[in-house]
């Protein structure tokens, strides 16, 4: 059954005429995401001349079972009818690092890689330097052309009226332009625990919570899907928040 959950109207606001979908941490749940699209297309139709965006938050690989069929789907078959915004988490982070340098795959390993690994057909031969080269090596191999592209084409952030997306949060007390990449994908208790103001409301995943985290300077949508089966998306419209799940 859909879940719907009415938030309290707030000041933060997307432009007029825009409707937009944050999607959380998907995490290798093509299955889920494949519900969660057709709960969002669902919920765009009782919205006829509305512009539609869809942000997804980053992390699509590592963990859950299907990190190709991810990645696949969001390639081939976008929401029709939506701008689609494609953001980089830490594991799409690792996984380039890992292409690069094999010496990072004991870490990758360890947070998830061995799943994004085995849904492109690569055999991994345990941990250490002999392995993880040829695995890397692999990798390289079953990566379909377009699958790099897509990685390597992920933005950091997207910005939309008074919101601004990113993956794991920023930096308090930094300007958004002036934010590390690092940052961006990878920080956790120095955003999470701060109150400051960061001049937009920023809507993030990174950091698992059984419900979405909601705060007066942040929204946290990363409500564990690989482990609880709970995948959500943020649903703006004017100043109007509500959530979608699986």
């Amino acid at each position: 059954m859909a879940a719907t959950q009415q938030i309290a109207q707030c000041r933060a606001r997307v432009p007029d005429g825009v409707r937009l979908y944050a999607v959380g941490d998907i995490h290798g749940r093509a299955d889920l995401l494949d519900v969660l699209h057709g709960r969002i297309a669902g919920d765009a139709e009782r919205a006829p001349g509305r512009r539609k965006v869809v942000v997804y938050l980053g992390d699509y690989v590592d963990r859950g079972p299907d990190s190709f069929a991810v990645v696949e789907g969001l390639i081939e078959r976008p929401l029709p009818g939506f701008e689609s915004v494609r953001l980089k988490g830490n594991h799409e982070d690792f996984l380039l690092a890992f292409i690069d340098d094999a010496a990072v795959g004991d870490a990758w390993m360890m947070n998830g890689g061995g799943a994004t690994l085995a849904s492109y057909g690569v055999e991994t031969g345990g941990y250490g330097g002999d392995a993880l080269e040829e695995a890397r090596l692999g990798l390289i191999r079953a990566l379909p052309g377009d699958h790099l592209d897509f990685f390597h084409g992920l933005a950091l952030t997207h910005e939309a009226g008074d919101y601004l997306f990113v993956h794991a949060g920023v930096r308090p007390g930094v300007g958004l332009r002036q934010q590390k990449d690092f940052d961006l994908m990878w920080i956790r208790d120095d955003f999470l625990d701060s109150d400051a103001d960061f001049g937009r409301l920023v809507v993030h995943g990174h950091s698992i919570r059984p419900r979405p985290d909601i705060r007066p300077n942040r929204i946290g949508i990363d409500t564990g899907a690989y482990l609880t089966g709970r995948l959500t998306c943020l649903v703006l419209d004017g100043e109007e928040r509500r959530f979608l799940h699986t």
